[in-house]
């Protein structure tokens, strides 16, 4: 893979990439290539696995974070406007 293949696909997003890797496993699914097209399609699979998978974490990491700063803003002995 190149340096400008390999940027191309950090920029994807993970829709993009998540769809991307969807039709390779079809194509690997029908036997629609030949088998060196399929190890390299396996390969370029594992690659796109791996961003979808890391930027499945990151978000994981956001929405912890956001929950986190959510928790630890309440302050002790006071109550919510909407408690009753």
């Amino acid at each position: 893979m190149t340096a400008s293949e390999n940027t191309a696909q950090e920029n994807l997003s993970f829709e993009d990439a998540l769809k991307e890797l969807e039709t390779i496993v079809e194509k690997l699914e029908r036997g629609e290539v030949s088998l060196d097209d399929a190890v390299a399609a396996y390969e370029h699979g594992a690659i796109l696995k791996k961003l979808c998978q890391d930027r499945l974490d990151e978000a994981r990491l956001k929405v912890d974070k956001i929950r986190a700063q959510k928790a630890s803003s309440a302050v002790e002995g006071t109550t919510s406007f909407d408690a009753e």
